[in-house]
């Protein structure tokens, strides 16, 4: 009895020095990965970008009163949200870092595509297969970064083109649809005042309710498939409307087609937007309740 508790003893007095041991010995330094900053440029001082590739035309974009508009193949107004993707590059961080002292090692001798952000170029060069990462170099550095980067460089010129018919700053206050065939004979518009819709035409029983919901789900948020450049047909007549906007001003949209889709045109901006046909008849119908 009294050997087994000599036992249990020695066993005791064994755990307890090696868990002091193992306390008081030196602690081994932690190694944290450092991620290196590709730039230290700033959002909101960057004016001008522009994408060019060995095989085919570039692209550039212009900020303007805040906001980003194509310059080239053409000159239209830009998705804000499309450019700030091609932006987020000057955020970006990179485990690996190497000297551009040999760009052709990493394909960036010549290189699939020039990203200028005003002065500042970032050039995209060959991919890692084994992180399939892409080689990019800017400031005579060379980082693996995400293929995301260049891809949202590359994005089609049909993607960077706003989908929204209206510009940043043109608010709604009103519509003149008489030009359409199915109002014309009423002379229909429809005008917001003072936070109430109101109709032109005498036998119509608005429900504000049903009005607001109109606007919102049809106007507000409209819903373009696509964009692409209207050149206007001067000899052509075609259906049309007018947008009235809170600054007095009016905006004239041609009706094009109706059918399979609704094409409409605005002239003065010069571009194209394919609608839905379903909601397309919607936009153009506001439930005024006629009555009989």
């Amino acid at each position: 009895m009294k050997s087994r508790w000599l036992v249990n003893l020695f066993l005791l007095v064994l755990v307890v020095g090696i868990t002091g041991v193992l306390y008081l010995r030196p602690k081994e330094a932690v190694v944290v990965a450092k991620d290196f900053e590709v730039s230290t440029l700033k959002l909101g001082t960057i004016k001008n970008i522009s994408v060019e590739f060995p095989a085919k035309a570039a692209v550039a974009f212009e900020k303007n009163d805040g906001y980003w508009y194509i310059q080239k193949p053409l000159k239209t107004r830009a998705d804000q949200m499309a450019v700030q993707k091609v932006l987020s590059i000057i955020a970006a961080k990179s485990a690996q870092r190497f000297p551009a002292d040999d760009l052709s090692r990493f394909g960036l001798d010549q290189p699939k595509l020039k990203l200028k952000l005003d002065n500042e170029e970032f050039l995209f060069g060959t991919f890692n297969p084994v992180t399939a990462e892409q080689y990019v170099s800017y400031n005579h550095f060379v980082y693996l970064l995400p293929v995301s980067y260049s891809e949202y460089a590359e994005t089609q010129i049909s993607e960077f083109i706003d989908k929204s018919p209206f510009k940043p700053k043109e608010k709604i206050a009103g519509f003149n649809f008489s030009n359409l065939e199915q109002w014309e004979s009423a002379r229909l518009n429809v005008d917001l005042v003072n936070g109430q819709w109101k109709v032109s035409v005498e036998k119509a029983k608005p429900n504000q309710k049903e009005m607001a919901e109109w606007f919102d789900a049809y106007w507000r948020f409209m819903s373009v498939q696509r964009v692409e450049p209207y050149t206007p047909d001067r000899k052509a007549t075609f259906p049309s409307f007018e947008v009235k906007l809170t600054d007095g001003s009016k905006i004239h949209f041609d009706k094009l087609q109706e059918s399979p889709e609704l094409l409409l045109g605005r002239p003065d901006e010069g571009m194209m937007y394919h609608v839905p046909a379903d909601i397309g008849f919607a936009l153009l119908n506001p439930p005024i309740n006629l009555g009989k």
